[in-house]
């Protein structure tokens, strides 16, 4: 039940970080970051796992989850930027 807990604060600081990174954080409310950051943090498992060799869960506390979950994070906003407005930023 814990791991939810600190899934919901890491998510949310983890998509909060990132929509500062992507210029996004007037437009995302709490809610979203939330959703950007866990959706993230599997994003950035699945990049930085084969490709660099390191993975983080938000469920359990880390530097290196929180840095994976932003990573992936900051990818998925730019993914939704390129779909929504055409251009990454």
């Amino acid at each position: 039940m814990g791991g939810w807990i600190v899934a919901i604060i890491v998510g949310g600081v983890a998509g909060w970080l990132a929509s500062l990174v992507m210029n996004r954080d007037a437009s995302m409310g709490i809610f979203l970051n939330i959703v950007v950051g866990c959706v993230g943090s599997v994003v950035g498992n699945l990049i930085a796992g084969p490709l660099l060799g390191i993975s983080g869960s938000v469920q359990e506390f880390s530097i290196t989850g929180l840095l994976v979950a932003v990573l992936g994070a900051v990818v998925l906003l730019g993914i939704v930027n390129l779909i929504r407005r055409g251009k990454v930023r």
